[in-house]
């Protein structure tokens, strides 16, 4: 019997996207406002999804306040209210698309969520744009 428990956060961020390997032009083509040399900012939402057997002694899949704690300090407090190309090292030869940034941050997660617990980011960048690693 799997169940699949969530657990939602959220931070601000700034960012650009661009290929630095593009002209101003052509990156502007590409990702339209996104490119501004000036960054632009999101409200984002992260929902972090784990998937296993309850514990039979807690029911528990995992304890949701311990996994907020495990967001929070490996994730949340390292990209809320920075700029995610300058403030951050994920990002610094990383373009920060939604996509990327679902991937870092599930790369971050999955080392401190058991192995045996499957596990799911989603990150909206607005409320009707949204990423999930892994893809269904």
């Amino acid at each position: 019997m799997k169940v699949a428990v969530s657990r939602e956060e959220h931070f601000n961020a700034a960012h650009r996207l661009f290929n630095p390997a593009w002209s101003d032009e052509k990156n502007e083509a590409v990702f339209g406002k996104c490119a501004n040399p000036n960054y632009h900012g999101h409200n984002y939402r992260l929902v972090v999804t784990v998937v296993g057997e309850p514990n039979p002694e807690t029911g528990y899949v995992i304890d949701l306040k311990k996994l907020s704690d495990v967001i929070r300090s490996h994730v949340i407090r390292n990209v809320d209210h920075k700029n995610l190309n300058l403030d951050t090292p994920y990002f610094r030869s990383l373009n920060p698309t939604a996509e990327n940034i679902a991937v870092v941050f599930w790369k971050i997660l999955r080392e401190h969520v058991d192995p045996k617990l499957e596990l799911t980011v989603k990150l909206y960048e607005t409320d009707r744009n949204f990423v999930q690693y892994p893809a269904p």
